[in-house]
């Protein structure tokens, strides 16, 4: 037996004190204070942002516009790059262009454009009488509910009530025109460093990932601006195509509600019926419902069916083809964060979102195969 080993000694448990309970400690009643006023404090910088964000609203809304003009006219530009312009130049084009463009289409339509639109609005009582003289059911509805009174009575306050509102209207003018000079400057500014801007927010990615987000953002630009710029176009050709069947078929102001069709065919989903059905009304107060009105029906049910089967597909052949529910649901989302204009921007995002995401899913799915094949 060794002499010099010297017997274990039985450590008792209770000696053993956690670690975690020694560095832990005790809470401090100031430690407790500096928690609370950090909180605290980023609770008040979270709200005084919200309410910086909340103020500034109409101010973002045109910075967004701006934003989706200038990416929607980014192709246009690089394609005028690429035949030899510096970038500059062909923003400067662009503008003085579609400047000159603009007033070329006042000064050809602006007139007759007022003046149609002044006598719809002051003639409507004449056109509620002319609708009743051609319709006896429209009498006898009347004479049964005893409307007709009240249809006077309110028909007779249209022109009052449109006198009134004149001086806000010329005051809502003066801001939406200062609102679209400002989207304009914003536009062209943005048009001119989009390129730069583009590649500092790639840069602020990890450069391991900044090839794919480079590779995202060219996608979302080039879809949004296909996107946009086709929509103008097929909006244009609704108008057009709805100026020369109206006046065929001798509908009045048939340039205002040409001009409505335009700018209603931007709307999606309901966009075109919306249009159709103002053309429609205004063809029954002012002519007779066989044929023209009819006719006037039949040309818009037909017409839409030739835009979405033959000139929208056409037109819009390099963007994105999303589902009916996916539309649906970008314009609801779109609408309920900035009106019209969220539901007219949500749906090119969308298009590019699934671009982006079809194209991972099929990388994706090269890399299984290739790695199953191994």
């Amino acid at each position: 037996m060794d002499v010099d080993a010297k017997p274990k000694v039985q450590q008792d448990d209770t000696d053993q004190v956690p670690v975690a309970a020694v560095a832990a400690g005790p809470i401090d009643a100031g430690q407790v204070f500096r928690w609370t006023v950090a909180a605290g404090f980023g609770l008040l910088v979270v709200i005084l942002i919200a309410l910086a964000v909340y103020s500034m609203q109409t101010l973002l809304v045109q910075m967004v516009v701006a934003v989706f003009i200038a990416v929607s006219l980014d192709p246009l530009v690089r394609w005028m790059i690429g035949r030899g312009m510096k970038r500059s130049q062909a923003v400067a084009l662009i503008f003085v262009v579609t400047l000159l463009i603009v007033a070329g289409l006042v000064w050809l339509f602006a007139p007759d454009l007022m003046r149609q639109a002044s006598a719809l609005t002051t003639d409507f009582p004449g056109y509620i009488d002319n609708l009743r003289q051609r319709s006896p059911d429209l009498r006898s509805l009347e004479n049964r509910f005893n409307l007709a009174p009240r249809i006077d009575q309110w028909v007779q306050t249209v022109p009052a009530k449109m006198s009134e509102q004149a001086i806000s209207v010329s005051r809502q003018f003066l801001g939406a025109l200062v609102s679209v000079l400002l989207v304009i400057v914003m536009t062209i500014y943005l048009m001119a460093d989009l390129s730069r801007l583009r590649r500092g927010l790639v840069r602020l990615f990890p450069k391991r990932h900044r090839p794919q987000i480079s590779e995202a953002v060219n996608l979302i630009i080039d879809k949004v601006g296909s996107y946009m710029i086709g929509n103008l176009l097929i909006s244009g050709i609704a108008g057009v195509t709805a100026f020369i069947a109206l006046s065929a078929l001798g509908v009045p102001f048939a340039l205002p509600l040409a001009l409505i069709v335009a700018i209603t065919d931007l709307i999606p989903l309901i966009g075109a019926t919306l249009g159709a059905a103002i053309c429609l009304i205004v063809s029954v107060a002012t002519t007779d419902i066989w044929p023209t009105t009819i006719l006037v029906a039949v040309f818009f049910l037909v017409y839409q069916q030739v835009e979405n089967y033959v000139i929208a597909p056409r037109v819009l052949r390099n963007t994105v083809d999303i589902s009916s529910v996916a539309v649906l649901f970008a314009a609801l989302v779109g609408a309920s964060i900035l009106g019209v204009i969220g539901a007219l921007l949500a749906i090119p995002v969308a298009a590019a979102l699934k671009a982006i995401i079809s194209d991972w899913i099929r990388d994706r799915d090269a890399e299984d195969s290739a790695a199953g094949a191994k």
